[in-house]
């Protein structure tokens, strides 16, 4: 999945004291919530299936509603909103992409921005004047928000020069004195008091909102808020117990706060961190990333489609561990995990009620130096319950650090399931070309395609659901970065275009994310070709790569985009991003990026990302449109140095073991050393992966030949 270039986040601050307890319970409950029963675990079969009938299984990771790739008439919404400002006297409302808990992917509940705007991207943010609409999002969402927003509202492309932030934009457009609403119960500290900031420098003022406006809008259609089951997912899986993650974190607390919040590699103190801490300790950490909590507890939900995640706050003290979460998600085998690690479970609407009736309170009565210990996601609501001159401010809390660097099982996990998800893949494939080549079949379009495909992977052991909407995208579909086909409204997949493929699977041993370009009857032009090469060189130039200890990947980002720098091409996403472990398919802190945040954290051994140059061509005179991406899981290791001159170096493992369409291959640009790799690494795909295959069927023989040595 195209690696995310993250739009800058947006927030605000309340200026009365008091209030956000009602707020806060506001937005995080809501009386029209439905109970799903947990679905029944679908049955595991060791060969793939041909078949397509994909609605009688379960899909334990629920599916959001489908968006449609065209405007959506924002008129009525809009007049709406700006009547409601008006009677609020405000003059602008933001309306970000996250919930209450920053994620990026979201309920349906949560899709304010999308309701608002009719843009459906996962990042993005809205701002609505009384006479203007904007929308800011980052290069993977281009064109698609040139195709999904009306005449009502402005493109805002976020990172190109011309493009203006929200703030210079607000300030060029609002008359003098104006006042910009907000929910601060979505909008991070981090980002809150930075648009506090500019907002006063340019004279107007920043209001918190009691109530979300768009929500009122929305009225008695807005979705209901997902209730349902949470599971425990056993050590077997995890690698580690909830009591020994706790102990972990309780170490982190009893250490001096300015070394906190560093990156996992160096140890050295967070550069933030303020003098006047001196010895000063963390009193407890306060968690509000949903992931970061499944993590912490191994615990699993689905509340958010493909994330197996759980709707919850978590605090964790020298002498408590408090999980904030609905009791209805939890069956008695759940209580009794949570019990035995000593954990207490408090209703979820509590959260801000807790915090300044006992917490806070108990805090106030410790004799020694600490704080309350939050990362900038944190909601501005949840710092307002604290205090702000009780919370301490990481960029990184250790739950997120400890979760990145993935342990010995979750490793092996990794493997086994990215190689079962290979034999789906390449199931699908041979499918695919059976079907569109042999036979001939002009009716298969792109969202049969993502089902089969679905079906596929339904098959193999330890199968949870999708980690996100496969993109499934043929000819100029392929160019749209983050494409979702909708039936009725999508493309067939024509075997003379290229084809593009991102998909992934949340197993219960690991979450898979690969992008494979094909071209699947071998007529590509001489210009896909060339393209598609570089950035398979742009692929193998980062998986082969060997660096130091203490190495970002915003210094290797360059090893993927140089094939394409020296033919004047590029792409507009960062080449990686982390994945976790039966969890979200995007994971911080590290990345493989050029964007400055992402030399914050260094590479270390078990952390798990993506390598996924591409290159997109919207149509033209001279070439038809398409899209190319080549996408592996790899994970960082030990490399096996003759040397090691200033410390230890480390290198990449594949964990993806799905071939590359080498009808797309120009081999005249390849080195000597690209091809070996290239035959390595299919020779790899081989061993593994035939295993699971029939022999002789339509799969096994597919794998067989695109597997064969390149000039063999």
């Amino acid at each position: 999945m195209a690696a995310a270039r993250s739009v800058t986040k947006q927030a605000a601050v309340q200026k009365q004291a008091g209030g956000f307890s009602a707020i806060f319970a506001c937005c995080v409950g809501s009386s029209r919530t439905t109970s799903k029963p947990a679905p029944p675990q679908k049955p595991t079969a060791a060969q793939p299936t041909r078949s397509l009938s994909s609605t009688s299984r379960p899909k334990p990771i629920p599916h959001p509603s489908t968006p449609a790739m065209a405007p959506t008439d924002t008129t009525a919404h809009l007049a709406a909103l700006r009547a409601l400002l008006t009677e609020r006297n405000l003059h602008a409302y933001i309306v970000p992409s996250e919930d209450a808990h920053q994620s990026e992917y979201i309920a349906d509940c949560d899709g304010r921005r999308a309701f608002i705007s009719g843009f459906t991207g996962s990042a993005g943010l809205a701002v609505v004047t009384l006479d203007q609409a904007a929308l800011w999002t980052d290069g993977r969402y281009f064109l698609q928000a040139s195709q999904q927003l009306d005449s009502n509202w402005i493109l805002q492309k976020f990172g190109l020069p011309e493009t203006p932030t929200k703030e210079a934009w607000l300030a060029d457009v609002l008359p003098p004195s104006s006042r910009v609403g907000v929910d601060p119960t979505l909008l991070a500290i981090r980002a809150a008091e930075a648009l506090q900031s500019a907002l006063e420098n340019a004279g107007h003022e920043l209001v918190a909102v009691a109530d979300n406006l768009v929500d009122a809008v929305w009225g008695d259609d807005r979705p209901a808020t997902p209730n349902n089951p949470v599971t425990v997912l056993s050590v077997e899986f995890a690698g580690r117990t909830v009591e020994d993650k706790l102990a972990a974190v309780r170490a982190e607390l009893a250490k001096p706060l300015r070394t906190m919040g560093a990156p996992t590699a160096t140890a050295a103190p967070a550069p933030s961190a303020p003098k006047s801490l001196g010895d000063a300790t963390g009193h407890g950490l306060l968690l509000s990333a949903l992931d970061d909590i499944a993590w912490l507890f191994n615990l699993r939900g689905s509340d958010i489609a493909y994330n197996p995640v759980f709707f919850a706050y978590a605090l964790v003290t020298a002498d408590e561990a408090i999980l904030w979460v609905d009791d209805s998600k939890l069956n008695d085998e759940v209580h009794e995990h949570l019990a035995a690690a000593n954990v207490t479970v408090r209703p979820y609407t509590a959260i801000v009620a807790d915090l300044t009736e006992t917490h806070v309170p108990a805090f106030e009565t410790q004799a020694n130096v600490s704080k309350f210990v939050i990362d900038g996601r944190c909601s501005l609501a949840l710092v307002e319950a604290l205090g702000k001159d009780r919370v301490h401010i990481v960029s990184r809390n250790p739950v997120t650090s400890f979760k990145a660097v993935k342990n010995a099982v979750e490793v092996e996990g990794f493997r086994q399931s990215h190689i079962r998800d290979a034999a789906a893949l390449v199931s699908y494939f041979a499918w695919l070309e059976d079907e569109l080549v042999v036979k001939e079949r002009t009716d298969i379009d792109e969202v049969d395609g993502s089902d089969a495909l679905e079906e596929f992977r339904s098959k193999q052991h330890n199968f949870v659901g999708l980690s996100f909407d496969t993109i499934s995208g043929s000819g100029p579909n392929g160019a749209i970065i983050h494409y979702k086909p909708e039936k009725g409204a999508c493309r067939i997949i024509d075997a003379d275009h290229v084809y593009l493929c991102d998909s992934g699977a949340q197993f219960k041993d690991g979450t898979t994310d690969v992008t494979r370009t094909l071209h699947l009857k071998g007529t590509a032009t001489d210009f896909e070709k060339a393209c598609y090469t570089r950035v398979l060189q742009g692929h193998i130039a980062l998986a082969r790569a060997v660096f130091p200890k203490g190495t970002s990947g915003f210094s290797l980002d360059i090893l993927a985009r140089a094939p394409l720098w020296q033919v004047g091409l590029d792409y507009r996403h960062g080449t990686g991003h982390g994945v976790g472990h039966f969890l979200n398919v995007h994971e911080g802190p590290h990345s493989i990026s050029p964007r400055t945040g992402s030399l914050d954290v260094a590479l270390v051994p078990g952390m798990t990302v993506s390598n996924e140059p591409g290159f997109y061509h919207e149509e033209s005179d001279e070439h038809r449109g398409f899209g190319i991406r080549i996408e592996n899981v790899i994970v960082v290791k030990e490399a096996n140095t003759p040397h090691q001159f200033g410390g230890a170096y480390y290198a990449f493992e594949n964990l993806t073991m799905v071939p590359m369409d080498k009808n797309l291959i120009d081999l005249s640009l390849l080195s000597v050393d690209e091809k070996q790799w290239l035959d390595a690494y299919h020779a790899e795909c081989w061993e593994k992966v035939s295993p699971l295959l029939e022999e002789e069927s339509i799969a096994w023989n597919y794998l067989k030949k695109a597997t064969t040595p390149l000039e063999a």
